[in-house]
């Protein structure tokens, strides 16, 4: 038993000897880790071409999608508005017509000048139709089922309002327009109306009449008040020209209603010599 216990005394003396010289062994020591070296590959890199990290692309707030949605309504709004704008000038409508021959020009003036400020994107077909439905009464009626008739055959061929006009002009003007302005020149007069009255009828008669120059200053002088005429002709110089004959008479007759009416409101209050105070 005595062997025993010193061969197991001796394992533990020389177990306890390796523990005292495993611990007197001076510990390892890590060298300090160096930032600067990962820096450096991430150059070497970048220099190389490896590719970087894209950034991601901005995505809009729900406050700037509002924005731009306003924005493009608002844009959207501006050009009904402008698209708009001409639809909102007001334009006489033609008078009926009814196949008087003094009145052809007129219709046709005025359906024309509707068409052009109010009606250019309706289609030749839509206008054509509107010219026809201000043509009624007397003996349009029966020329225009004719057309109709004649357009569902084929047999005349009207697809724009121009084309419609020019017809309108043929069967219901003169053969002559000349011949029916001079008749007319020949016959105007000033009367009791304004001189500016005169005037614009004077003008509107005599275009198309290929009357001009003496002429024409004659039929003007013919029909125009005798006082005015007097007036102007016995002044010291007096007008030459067409155009100096008809400012200087609308000149003259404004002074002379103006000043009639002030005499007239002068001898109210002479009248009444009470009245004013």
């Amino acid at each position: 038993m005595l062997p025993v216990r010193r061969s197991l005394k001796k394992a533990l003396d020389r177990e306890s000897e390796t523990e005292s010289e495993y611990e007197s062994l001076p510990s390892p020591s890590l060298p300090p880790y160096d930032m600067s070296h990962q820096q450096q590959q991430q150059q070497q890199q970048q220099q190389q071409g490896t590719p970087s990290q894209v950034p991601a692309p901005h995505q809009p707030t729900r406050e700037e999608q509002l924005l731009a949605m306003i924005a493009t309504l608002q844009q959207q709004v501006n050009n009904m508005l402008l698209q708009q704008q001409g639809s909102r000038v007001e334009v006489a409508k033609p008078q009926v017509f009814n196949g008087r021959m003094e009145e052809v020009s007129t219709f046709i003036n005025a359906a024309w000048i509707y068409i052009r400020m109010k009606m250019t994107e309706e289609v030749a077909t839509t206008q054509v139709a509107w010219v026809l439905s201000y043509v009624q009464g007397g003996v349009t009626e029966a020329w225009k089922d004719n057309l109709m008739d004649e357009l569902a055959k084929g047999e005349l061929e009207v697809e724009t309002a121009e084309q419609l006009f020019s017809k309108i002009r043929n069967d219901f003007g003169e053969t002559s327009e000349e011949e029916r302005k001079i008749e007319q020149l020949r016959t105007i007069e000033q009367g009791n109306r304004t001189c500016d009255e005169y005037v614009q009828e004077f003008k509107k008669v005599a275009r198309g009449s290929s009357y001009e120059g003496r002429p024409l200053i004659e039929e003007f002088k013919r029909g125009l008040s005798g006082v005015l005429r007097r007036k102007l002709a016995e002044a010291e110089e007096p007008p030459t020209t067409i155009g100096e004959w008809q400012e200087r008479a609308v000149r003259l007759d404004r002074n002379q209603r103006q000043s009639r009416a002030e005499e007239r409101m002068l001898g109210r209050n002479a009248a009444c010599p009470g009245g004013n105070v």
